[in-house]
């Protein structure tokens, strides 16, 4: 009996220790990756770059339709993957949501004081009835130009759906440290052969400026 009591013993302290060794290397990954989501909140502003690629009338609806290519980039300056959108009109605005963080502690591993997120997260077109939305980030979700580049961390994912819930509810908001959540919706008529160059600052204020094509570009079809 009690070399069995000795053997029951000595798997439970092997269990523990396996567990330990296991939560803390789970500590150490999501710190880690912590640390590097902070890093990403480093950046003072967020640009993406917006085209009309194509302006077609539809005779049943009598309405012309603008499409526009929306190309944002990374905190590092890195293209993502354009996104195209349709409205039954050209007068579009694009909504912006920054995020100001005040002291998040987390495991007291890191702090988000004075760190902010800028998001693009819609682009619409207001027609009374009938008007479009579309969602650029969405909610509780990674916003694509923070995102970790290796496979997808279920730590991240949670981390940013937390982010999405201090920023949206004022009561965690205020319990949580976020400074303020504030969205912005500038819009201006887009039409071809400009460039469109849209940028949250570091402020919360969103800007859209524009520049003509090169002269060498206009009606030309690039090759990918």
């Amino acid at each position: 009996m009690k070399h069995i009591k000795r053997v029951v013993l000595a798997l439970v302290v092997i269990a523990l220790t396996i567990l330990g060794y296991k939560y803390g290397f789970l500590l150490l990954h999501e710190n880690a990756v912590l640390k590097r989501v902070i890093s990403r909140l480093e950046a003072d502003s967020r640009i993406a770059e917006v085209l009309v690629t194509g302006v077609n009338y539809n005779e049943a609806e009598k309405k012309t339709y603008t499409t526009i290519k929306f190309l944002e980039y990374t905190v590092k300056g890195e293209p993502l993957e354009p996104l195209y959108f349709t409205f039954s009109g050209n007068i579009i605005q694009f909504q912006s949501l920054v995020i100001r963080f005040n002291d998040i502690h987390i495991r007291q591993a890191s702090r988000l004081r004075d760190r902010s997120a800028y998001l693009f997260w819609k682009v619409f077109m207001l027609d009374g009835p009938n008007t479009r939305e579309y969602e650029i980030t969405r909610v509780n979700q990674v916003p694509g130009g923070y995102r970790l580049e290796e496979a997808p961390d279920t730590f991240e994912a949670r981390l940013w759906e937390r982010f999405w819930q201090y920023a949206l509810d004022p009561e965690k908001s205020g319990a949580m440290g976020i400074k303020n959540a504030q969205i912005e919706a500038p819009g201006t008529m887009f039409i071809p052969g400009i460039i469109y160059t849209i940028k949250i600052e570091h402020d919360g204020g969103m800007r859209i400026d524009t520049e003509r094509l090169p002269a060498i570009l206009r009606g030309e079809t690039i090759p990918k």
